[in-house]
């Protein structure tokens, strides 16, 4: 049956090829690339910086393309056949359905070990080095990172403080109204409260030290502890230390960007960390592996439900994929909502045993048509 196999195993692996490069290329040029489009475009960095972007977020997509694109080509090729009565050709030469969707469970797996292996070695990767960007950005044209009337938050990448920053106005180099704040995240061990204001501020590189400073004038610093003690302090001038660019990847790495073993050393030597911060690093390497294990799950619903097409529409295979592929990542990250270890676990893995169940009642179901 090698004939029967590299037919069908042709046209799966085709469009699998054809839906991961149009699904990536939407998440690229939508949402993946708005996020630094300030820096990016509007600051009209080099290009061979915004090469490197797309470079480093790619991994990212195919985290998400490569198991939506499989399920999408498995529903229109067997929508096809099945249309055709393909199907109903190779039943009656004797030929079962689990026998004809070999192909289609071989590619699955295979799919499945190379997204294991992005998930696990290139995307951490990938992250970090998208995060390299920000620094080389602030070497080249510091001012660009302080944007007036536009908040930013988030990008020191660290996992247990949330920081905001807002900027009412520029003037020359100098920026006029400088307003940041530093939260505790929920669950974080520490969750004082820190508001710093300046009259102005503006970056400075130290280009000795290779360190990228900040320097703020008339400055008010104020910090609350979680019983409502403030402590204030005023300062003429000051100059706090923003980023360290000689060593930047030796700063504490987000969890997006650590691999499984630094994730699981962050837990073991931080005996400060809240059972929130454990379960959080945990369920990333959850994620890692039941995300990889999407496209053999999606090996056993796709064949049937493709097998259910009997009109001439294409575009009901997407819908399918897209309503699928929807509900399985929308239920993979209402895991995050859950406190405890086991809970998240079962609700990342749920998506997957939940396709594989279903998908062996459709096969039983089918046999009888």
């Amino acid at each position: 049956m090698r004939i029967l196999d590299r037919y069908i195993g042709k046209q799966v692996l085709l469009g699998t090829l054809y839906a991961v490069l149009v699904l990536g290329l939407v998440l690229l040029l939508g949402n993946l690339f708005k996020q630094i489009k300030p820096m990016l475009v509007e600051q009209k960095a080099p290009l061979e910086l915004v090469l490197r972007f797309v470079i480093s977020v790619l991994p990212l997509s195919l985290m998400y393309t490569i198991p939506w694109g499989f399920l999408s080509a498995v529903l229109l090729v067997f929508g096809r056949l099945s249309i055709d009565q393909e199907i109903t050709g190779f039943r009656v030469a004797g030929l079962s359905l689990v026998r004809i969707s070999a192909p289609v469970f071989v590619i699955g797996a295979v799919l499945s070990l190379a997204s294991l292996w992005l998930n696990l070695n290139v995307v951490p990767y990938a992250t970090a080095s998208s995060r390299q960007l920000i620094y080389e950005q602030a070497l080249r044209d510091p001012a660009s990172l302080l944007k007036p009337g536009v908040v930013q938050a988030d990008f020191s990448g660290n996992e247990d403080t949330l920081q905001k920053l807002l900027i009412e106005g520029r003037s020359g180099e100098w920026v006029n109204g400088f307003h940041f704040y530093v939260l505790p995240k929920a669950g974080a061990k520490n969750q004082d409260r820190t508001y710093i204001h300046a009259a102005k501020a503006a970056l400075r590189v130290d280009s000795d030290k290779s360190q990228l400073r900040l320097k703020l004038e008339d400055a008010y610093f104020e910090t609350r502890d979680p019983e409502g003690k403030v402590e204030m302090a005023f300062a003429g001038k000051a100059e706090p230390l923003v980023i360290d660019m000689k060593n930047p990847r030796s700063r504490k790495l987000g969890l997006g960007s650590m691999d499984n073993a630094q994730i699981r050393r962050e837990i073991e030597e931080s005996a400060e960390m809240s059972e929130s911060s454990k379960v959080r690093y945990q369920s990333e390497i959850t994620k890692r592996y039941s995300f990889s294990m999407a496209c053999i799950a999606f090996a056993f619903v796709a064949v049937p439900l493709g097998l259910q097409k009997r009109r001439r529409e294409t575009s009901s295979g997407l819908m399918i994929s897209l309503l699928i592929g929807a509900g399985y990542f929308l239920i993979s990250t209402l895991a995050g909502q859950f406190k405890t270890n086991f809970a998240v676990t079962a609700m990342l893995w749920a998506p997957n045993i939940g396709c594989v169940l279903l998908g062996a009642l459709l096969f039983w179901r089918a046999r009888f048509r």
